[in-house]
């Protein structure tokens, strides 16, 4: 009887022990996933929704301590996973973005998750709704992981530091910064804790962070793509768009985000300027036949002997691959129409935000933002620079408008496009960066070379960046393209097919 007894015990521990092994996730390698990788991996089984959400979560679990990219991991993610499965099992149909692990930076509204900007201020403010493009993504099966840091209020381009999260490191060397303010979505796409990533974009965010952690970010027409309940820093110069680990993966994005919102008035002028399918533009020989400008006054603006090694091998690249560059190109009066762009409109845009969107009887002014306080010595600074001035830079009689409306920005936008046209060029080229990542200790004296703050926040023109190569301290650097108002169709045609042929981006071990 005692023999028969653990008999039993032994074969309902191997029952057990089996049971347990079914229900184990797959091993997933999540390095460089792409979506269409996802998507056939979906169809032949290999792994679902719910096994990959799961693993992109315990992928920030073990190593974001470290890089400190997510400042919030969405406790409905693997339900929301879940229900695509059952959706994909009964339909045999994936959407667009079915499954999608999604990091979304902490300014755009999403709803049941903070959206605090990296602020005290904000630290408890969680939306009803989600943003339009957040729907738009859900809608298209996207599910979201977490909420990415950001440098508080989107104030710093140099580094990625908050108030609610601390300060994000960049994966490929954690002694530097990601750059800002959407350090927190490149650093966890660039560590693959996600697929597919959105940052916002004032005069760098989108495509600083990306060259600094060897990804593609779109900064896209402003027009293009909908800023509706997004926490704004300057609404007049503030885009939204992807950033990914491919030209591909961002244009699937693009794709899904692109289009009017009646909540945002500036979208009225992307209509008749989308293309049926951004898709059909990802073309390998993209470069044949294509004429680039090399624009002299930023790609020799005192670059890092380094990076000017890369962006010349970048230049040679791109002839090889069938393209005729100009080199150099110049814009006449360039410098005095880049003059006087900024104006600082904080003040103006966060206040109806904080009107529209938090609607708290104690949290309705920039003053009770700084009353709130931070963490942040930087941000801290800026917010009493915002609260005391308000208005263009260097010139504050001319009305501070939108890129369709505002004297100087048009002015500017027209010089640079009509020397497009009378040399009949496809896209301009310089680097993103002309110097390395600042040391994280030392952003402040080490920040220099920033090229995306020059032309298109100001003008409007979309600029996408791609990876072209590493410094020698592994750190990656940036080739950016600058297109003609709503011509995103052939900024993905050129920077597919530089991509394509030069395959920069290596994926990241940590």
């Amino acid at each position: 009887m005692k023999n028969l007894a653990i008999l039993l015990l032994a074969l309902a521990a191997v029952l057990i022990s089996s049971c347990n092994n079914k229900e184990q996730s797959p091993q997933i390698d999540l390095n460089d996933l792409s979506i269409a990788a996802i998507h056939d991996a979906y169809r032949a089984g290999d792994y679902n929704c719910r096994e990959l959400t799961q693993a992109c979560i315990d992928r920030i679990k073990k190593y974001d301590s470290t890089l400190n990219a997510i400042s919030y991991i969405n406790h409905d993610a693997l339900e929301t996973a879940a229900e695509l499965d059952r959706e994909y099992n009964e339909t045999g149909v994936l959407r667009p973005l079915h499954g999608i692990p999604l990091l979304v930076k902490d300014n755009i509204n999403t709803a049941g998750m903070p959206t605090t900007a990296g602020s005290l201020a904000l630290e408890n403010f969680i939306p009803g709704e989600d943003a339009f493009i957040i729907k738009k993504l859900v809608e298209a099966g996207a599910v979201i992981i977490g909420k990415t840091n950001m440098a508080e209020w989107a104030f710093s381009p140099m580094h990625t530091e908050s108030s609610t999260a601390g300060t994000t490191r960049n994966p490929y060397n954690t002694d530097y910064v990601p750059a800002g303010s959407s350090g927190g979505t490149a650093a966890g796409i660039a560590a693959d804790m996600g697929t597919a990533g959105l940052g916002t974009d004032t005069g760098n965010s989108i495509r600083g962070p990306s060259s600094h952690c060897a990804l593609v970010g779109f900064r896209t027409t402003m027009g293009l793509v909908s800023r509706s309940a997004i926490i704004p820093l300057y609404l007049r110069n503030d885009v939204v768009g992807p950033m990914c680990r491919s030209v591909e993966d961002a244009t699937r994005v693009l794709q899904v985000i692109a289009g009017y919102d009646p909540a945002d008035p500036l979208t009225e002028h992307s209509k008749g300027n989308i293309p049926g399918n951004y898709m059909d533009y990802l073309q390998k020989d993209g470069m044949q036949g294509a004429r680039i400008g090399v624009l002299g006054i930023l790609s020799n603006d005192n670059p890092d002997p380094e990076i000017r090694e890369l962006f010349e091998q970048a230049v040679e690249d791109m002839r090889s691959l069938g393209a005729e560059v100009i080199n150099p190109v110049d814009i006449p009066r360039f410098e005095e129409l880049s003059a006087n762009q900024w104006c600082s409109m904080f003040k103006n845009d966060v206040e109806d935000y904080l009107e529209q969107y938090v609607q708290s009887d104690t949290m309705q002014t920039i003053e009770d933002i700084i009353e709130a306080g931070s963490k942040s010595e930087f941000a801290a600074s800026r917010l009493k620079e915002s609260a005391q001035f308000e208005g263009r830079y260097g010139s504050s009689n001319i009305p501070c408008l939108d890129a369709f409306n505002d004297e100087r920005r048009i002015a500017f936008r027209r010089a640079i496009e009509d020397v497009m046209d009378s040399l009949q060029l496809d896209a301009l080229v310089y680097p993103s960066w002309n110097n390395k990542p600042a040391h994280i200790d030392a952003f402040m004296d080490e920040y220099k070379g920033d090229n995306s703050q020059v032309i298109a926040p100001h003008t409007g023109q979309p600029a996408f960046t791609v990876p072209m190569g590493y410094t020698g301290e592994n750190l990656p650097a940036g080739l950016q393209f600058l297109g003609r108002m709503f011509d995103e169709a052939t900024l993905i045609r050129l920077t597919y097919a530089y991509e394509q042929g030069t395959q920069h981006r290596r994926p990241l071990e940590l």
